[in-house]
């Protein structure tokens, strides 16, 4: 917070919220509406070739992985070799519609949304995650970043 001019009350500054090119590569989703972590590996596709390319050329994804696609309002699963669950997100990381066990060759789109989260058919399905819910990106931790190499 910085003074009024001629004063030295504090002006409020306006909260920041941590846009989706600040955030590091590797990150943690949080389902804050129902508590529960969606994911711990989720990789960021905030540049246009890596939403160009997505989860194209992979063989799956394993558990707690993901890729988060900003922005993106609509995917293909054209030559994908496995299902995906799809989660929508608005401006405000709230969920706007989820698809789920998405197959290859199919398209997919909300109109509302400003991203989406890729993740493998199935992964959703425990967190009882539904449209409306909120989620949080948090840096993923070391030890879900570099499997192998121990916790933190």
């Amino acid at each position: 917070m910085s003074p009024q001019p001629g004063t030295s009350k504090p002006t409020p500054q306006p909260t920041q919220v941590a846009q989706p090119e600040e955030l590091n590569d590797r990150l943690r989703v949080v389902n804050t509406t129902r508590q529960i972590e969606l994911a711990d590996r989720v990789e960021l596709a905030g540049n246009g070739a890596k939403r160009s390319k997505g989860l194209l050329g992979r063989t799956g994804l394993g558990p707690g992985e993901g890729m988060w696609i900003v922005p993106c309002e609509a995917v293909h699963t054209f030559w994908m070799k496995f299902s995906l669950d799809l989660v929508y997100l608005d401006r405000q990381n709230q969920i706007a519609k989820i698809k789920r066990n998405v197959p290859p060759w199919r398209l997919s789109a909300c109109l509302t949304a400003h991203s989406v989260i890729e993740f493998a058919a199935g992964a959703i399905r425990e967190s009882d995650a539904q449209p409306g819910d909120k989620l949080e990106f948090l840096p993923a931790s070391r030890s879900a970043q570099s499997p192998g190499l121990g916790d933190s």
